[in-house]
């Protein structure tokens, strides 16, 4: 086992009725006056909204609100954040949504303290001194932003789709009601699962020695997501199964997951190219990907692949030869991912067949003009990046 740190200081109040909790929380971190930010109408048609501002005026909070905020969230609406955050002297962000409202809220929350833009942190020119605290009520168990401390933003200029960390970016807390899940449609609640799973694997899937209790946790973790989120689809109001759901997806990207070994986070970089250039959701644009990476790769360690196909999906190890096993268990998972509803190509995903030429431009964004490579359980150049979109195509 390598070395690690490990830091999640993320207050999390789960169950129902956890809307009533966000005035009191705020307060006792320090917040008097809120931007409330949001994206779709949903949360304000189902009375979420007001219940979240209901549970402010309680203690005597003030708050302005922000929407707007779409899925790959935008940098222009962040700068719109920012200008209102300054304005108003708004001292905490709360988010009312998913993981692209939360991205969008820990950007906000960055570019609030800052004179220079949003996007020289995204792109690599400044470095963070200080950002509000933020915190969220979950309505999409996906990205589990709401305990790490990632942000991914998409700059409408170029389509380039870029995350950030920053231990400050970590949420105070969380409010995790998984009834709130209820009314996700189907493809959301199915993008979410696979989000949740890709965000263990691209720690599961990486170099390292013996590492057996994060390993367990790991495949545990992917193991719960498969099993409660096929429930999940199948029955939407199922309370067991949304909090299974929801409580993996925050567990699968708090770092927890990995602890020990390197992370890859391949398939991430590739997707968000995709998704930058086609606005597609994240987690189907995982689906589509994720096979033709596995294949491309599990030459390296097939003996991993081969632990998670035995582990996880149940399948018996060939030991004459692990990479049998290793490909049974990517086909296994595309079948998964396709009986959730998901794309297992590029071409489902998007509705047509790309163009060599737009792999040529994803694959050179991705590698910053083939200036670097992706990935540790193989490092991914330019043109091994190439091989992986056509064969997503």
């Amino acid at each position: 086992m390598n070395n690690f740190e490990f830091y999640s200081p993320t207050q999390i109040f789960f169950g129902k009725g956890g809307v009533t909790k966000i005035g009191k929380a705020i307060k006792q971190y320090g917040g008097t006056k809120v931007l409330l930010h949001y994206g779709s109408d949903r949360v304000l048609k189902d009375g979420l909204m007001n219940q979240v501002q209901e549970s402010l005026k309680a203690e005597g909070i003030a708050f302005v609100c922000l929407g707007g905020v779409v899925p790959n969230p935008r940098v222009s609406l962040v700068r719109e954040g920012a200008q209102l955050a300054r304005k108003e002297q708004v001292d905490f962000i709360f988010a009312v949504g998913g993981g692209s409202v939360i991205d969008s809220a820990k950007a906000i929350a960055i570019a609030a303290c800052h004179d220079c833009d949003i996007w020289d942190f995204y792109s690599g020119k400044a470095t963070l001194q200080n950002a509000l605290p933020n915190a969220n009520i979950l309505t999409l168990a996906a990205a589990g932003s709401e305990t790490s401390r990632f942000t991914v933003l998409t700059n409408e200029e170029n389509w380039l789709k870029v995350g950030y960390n920053h231990p400050k970016l970590r949420p105070k807390f969380t409010i995790m009601d998984p009834e709130l899940l209820y009314s996700l449609p189907p493809y959301q609640t199915a993008s979410g699962i696979v989000d949740i799973i890709l965000h263990t694997m691209e720690r599961y899937f990486s170099p390292g020695g013996v590492n057996e209790l994060t390993d367990r946790i790991a495949e545990q973790v992917m193991q719960v997501a498969m099993r409660y989120g096929k429930r999940a689809m199948e029955n939407p109001t199922d309370y067991e199964a949304r909090s299974e759901v929801m409580w993996a997806g925050s567990l699968s990207h708090n770092d927890l997951t990995g602890l020990g070994r390197p992370s890859d986070f391949a398939t991430h970089r590739i997707e968000h190219e995709l998704s930058g250039k086609y606005d597609v959701t994240h987690g189907a644009g995982l689906a589509a990907l994720w096979g033709s990476w596995a294949r491309h790769v599990c030459k390296n360690n097939p003996a991993r692949f081969a632990r998670y196909g035995v582990n996880i999906l149940g399948l018996p190890a060939d030991f004459e030869n692990l990479e049998n096993t290793a490909l049974e268990a990517i086909r296994l998972t595309e079948e998964y991912f396709a009986s959730i509803g998901m794309p297992i190509n590029i071409t489902d995903l998007v509705g047509k067949e790309i163009s060599d030429a737009d792999i040529e431009d994803m694959a050179e964004k991705a590698t910053k003009g083939g200036t670097i490579t992706l990935g540790t359980m193989k490092a991914l150049d330019k043109a091994m990046i190439i091989e992986i979109y056509k064969a997503a195509r």
